[in-house]
């Protein structure tokens, strides 16, 4: 059985929508802990109530990045986690750290990557009047939203979207995607290779594997 452990930073949806999916199918994985960087983070109340353990680990003053993430590592290890998911983890890893990981870290970035790398990327989207907005599932690297794409998840930009409809609409996209590629990790039809994203033997495109497609 696959070990997940999940890092947030806040309100825990996609946790939620991960815990729904794990719990409510027979995939062979589970999600042994979670672990977060603010100790008011509302995702570690849905942790509890589904019966994961939780960690809270806030970051002292004038500790550096490496020995931070050391620590996180220290966690993620007593679980075996074969698979670290962030989740609305806000802080940027450690190359150490990413490096540790490497072909074991996923993360879920509010565009159509490679578009709108970084931050506020809802309303560049609308500010480059593109006609598609979407979420992609990657493989974490150390470049900042550049690992190999898996997954992406559409939704149409329409005339009198805003930041805020055009959030709402990709994460319900989110919440559909992310529980998808934990599920082909867990059955061993996915991985990493040579700085690829392979699927069922299968390189996948720059853009990963579109749900659309499904």
């Amino acid at each position: 059985m696959k070990s997940i452990v999940v890092l947030i930073s806040g309100s825990g949806s996609n946790l939620q929508a991960i815990i729904d999916q794990v719990h409510q199918t027979d995939i062979d994985a589970k999600i042994s802990a979670v672990l977060s960087n603010n100790a008011d983070a509302y995702g570690l109340t849905r942790a509890t109530k589904a019966g994961i353990a939780t960690h809270v680990e806030v970051p002292q003053a004038g500790q550096s990045r490496v020995s931070y993430d050391a620590g996180l590592s220290a966690i993620i290890d007593s679980y075996c986690a074969d698979l670290i998911v962030l989740a609305g983890f806000m802080r940027i890893l450690s190359d150490e750290f990413v490096h540790r990981y490497l072909g074991k870290l996923i993360n879920i970035h509010p565009s159509l990557l490679p578009d709108f790398k970084g931050l506020h990327t809802h309303q560049r989207a609308l500010d480059a009047k593109v006609a598609w907005h979407g979420a992609s599932v990657h493989f974490v690297t150390p470049e900042l939203d550049d690992g190999p794409v898996i997954l992406q998840g559409k939704v149409p930009v329409v005339a009198g979207d805003n930041a805020a409809t055009l959030q709402q609409k990709v994460h319900q996209q989110e919440h559909r995607i992310y529980p998808q590629v934990i599920q082909w990790f867990a059955q061993d039809r996915l991985c990493m290779l040579e700085g690829k994203a392979i699927f069922e033997d299968q390189e996948l495109s720059r853009f990963g594997y579109t749900a659309n497609n499904e």
